[in-house]
């Protein structure tokens, strides 16, 4: 049988991948080892957070399904940096660990168009460096127009506990033993990376009143633009906060050398951001203490989760460490810690649309680009099967723009720098993130994906009216004016803002920090619904930054519009330098903007390159 589109591996990426395919039509195949771990959550039984709380509403807002899902299968709800400005402010749920991927299941089984089949794949068929479907571990051969491959952590995975090393995915799969090695033959560069996930907990043999409450927010949030919350601020179920002990960095520099990593029988590059607590220890070691959250993993069960305690300690090791925490000295261990290694590609070998650029049709999505997070694997997964399906249908790719979404931050740093450990968003990495907001994901990529073909009528209709809201608010509060009538500066003096000495909009007025939309009710009846005043007054308070933004985005896509061929020679460019010419060869970036974000090309090499294309009239 022949599909138009095979997707490897049911995680986070691999859902977003099978459904968009799908939903674009096309006859769609999902092949995972296990049905029963389709978006599983093997780590932080969370979604969202700073950065990847902005990416997945900008999957929803181009009509992925990940905030659909944990909207429908959250325990506790927060919105963080609040009390910050709008560009670092993010969502977060905590998610049910049985509820998501049962909800993700059921999504993947109605949809149309897509068939899942138990398996792993251990080669792939090529033809002239253009891929032609997959072999399976049976020897099945099974064809198909596009491959995208989202393996996660099952290629080569080896689970590590002290000097214990187990052939292993996550929750004792068969991992994916032979894949790795045939992508290598093809002409892949293959790296070993390392993650790992800390213990879990009853939650019954725990002293709760050694740790400090962290209960859900009052305000009721969703992740998608269109739905309605599904759960009550009551129901929500509290999470905890702890922290380490002398006792227990004592503990862990005492054993150091039986940790995996420490011990040297770690071969993979683990997470700078999300580091093990044995190397929080070491390398912070002017810190008394680091803060551990105990949060559910779902309803159904009584496991634990200690956010911030991962490590690859001997399990002996592992008892001693949980029991020297405030409220865990009876604590039972349900599950130990580990740290799993696996194979990852050289993402400097991909195309911005996620095409590899060894095979052709070839896609790959997720952990196996070197990222870390399931929200950077879903973004990708989403953009890996919408230009899956865009390239056997003969279209241009969607690329975003780094001025345009989180997930095209994502995805140049990848492509363009590379990484040599798991890559995690963050907000720093976005230089335009003043734009990419948690508010505006829709006002930024709900455009693409009505285009695209993943964002339905019904919302997009939606989101016109939206727009046309917030255009009517910002038109009349542009358009009223106040005076410095005695009322009107009492008011004002009410409500501690500064008497008026001459007229002003109600739009400038909303500019004074302490002014919000409902402050000017005073003047004006505002039907507006919160989401709509929020976006006005956000627009208002930050225009001259957020214009100020938007002309060096505009500096940026100017570089973009001017266009390298593919088939260029840089050694025929003289006075490159020699590690330009090499990182310009090995990339091939399609445009100057790329090319002037590769690390070790300098501005003098832009301007060598700029006369080149000049002189040759390639632009």
């Amino acid at each position: 049988m022949k599909y138009d589109i095979i997707v490897v591996g049911g995680g986070h990426a691999g859902c977003e991948a099978c459904l968009a395919s799908a939903r674009l039509g096309n006859k769609t195949l999902l092949v995972t080892g296990n049905i029963k771990n389709i978006a599983d959550m093997p780590c932080n039984p969370s979604i969202g957070g700073p950065a990847k709380g902005i990416i997945v509403r900008e999957i929803d807002a181009l009509g992925g399904e990940m905030a659909n899902n944990i909207d429908h299968s959250c325990l506790q709800v927060k919105m963080l940096n609040t009390k910050k400005g709008p560009a670092v402010r993010a969502l977060r749920a905590q998610g049910d660990k049985i509820t998501y991927p049962q909800e993700m299941l059921k999504t993947i089984q109605n949809q149309e168009n897509l068939e899942i089949k138990e398996s792993i794949v251990e080669d792939l068929i090529v033809e002239n460096n253009k891929i032609k479907g997959i072999i399976l571990e049976t020897g099945e051969k099974i064809e198909s127009e596009s491959v995208i491959l989202t393996t996660g952590t099952y290629l080569k995975a080896v689970i590590l506990r002290g000097d214990k090393k187990t052939e292993s995915g996550p929750h004792g799969e068969k991992p994916s033993k032979y894949l790795s090695e045939k992508l290598k033959e093809y002409g892949f560069r293959i790296q070993r990376l390392k993650t790992g996930t800390p213990q879990r907990i009853d939650k019954n043999s725990i002293d709760y009143t050694k740790a400090s409450l962290e209960p859900g927010d009052e305000t009721l949030y969703t992740f998608s633009f269109d739905n309605e919350p599904q759960y009550k601020i009551e129901d929500q179920v509290p999470c905890y906060l702890i922290y380490t002990t002398k006792e227990t960095h004592q503990i862990i520099m005492d054993n150091l050398e039986k940790s995996s990593m420490y011990g040297g029988y770690v071969e993979g590059v683990g997470p700078r951001y999300c580091p093990s607590i044995e190397d929080k220890v070491v390398r912070f070691k002017d810190k008394e203490r680091h803060q551990l959250f105990l949060e559910p993993e779902s309803r159904y069960y009584d496991d634990i989760y200690i956010q911030g305690f991962s490590t690859s300690m001997p399990e002996e090791i592992q008892d001693k460490m949980v029991h020297s925490l405030p409220g865990l000295e009876n604590a039972k261990i349900l599950k130990y810690a580990y740290a799993i290694e696996y194979d990852a590609i050289d993402p400097l070998q991909l195309k911005q649309s996620l095409e590899t650029k060894v095979l052709e049709n070839l896609f790959t999505a997720g952990q196996i680009n070197g990222t870390s997070g399931y929200e950077e694997a879903a973004g990708q997964g989403l953009i890996a099967g919408i230009n899956a399906s865009r390239k056997i249908h003969n279209q241009e790719p969607l690329i975003l723009k780094r001025n345009e979404a989180y997930i095209g931050v994502l995805i140049d740093d990848l492509v363009t720098k590379g990484t040599k450990e798991p890559y995690r968003m963050l907000t720093s990495r976005a230089e335009y993130r003043l734009l990419l907001r948690h508010d505006n994901a829709d006002l930024r990529l709900k455009e693409y994906g009505y285009q695209v073909g993943l964002v339905t009528e019904e919302s997009y209709q939606k989101f016109q009216e939206k727009k046309r809201q917030i255009e009517s608010l910002t038109e009349l509060l542009k358009k009223k004016k106040v005076t410095p009538t005695k009322e009107n500066n009492q008011y004002l003096e009410e409500i501690n803002s500064t008497k008026l000495l001459d007229g002003i909009t109600l739009y400038d007025l909303l500019k004074r920090p302490e002014i919000k939309v409902e402050t000017l009710k005073h003047w004006i009846e505002i039907k507006e619904s919160e989401e709509i005043k929020e976006q006005v007054e956000i627009q208002a308070k930050y225009e001259g930054y957020i214009k100020k933004a938007n002309r060096e985005a505009e500096k940026m896509l100017d570089l973009e519009k001017i266009k390298i061929p593919e088939e260029i020679n840089y050694d025929n460019i003289h006075n490159l330098a020699s590690e330009a010419r090499q990182k310009l060869s090995d990339i091939r970036p399609t445009t100057i903007a790329q090319a002037s974000r590769i690390s070790g090309v300098n501005p003098a090499d832009i301007s060598i390159l700029m006369v080149y294309l000049k002189k040759e009239k390639k632009i």
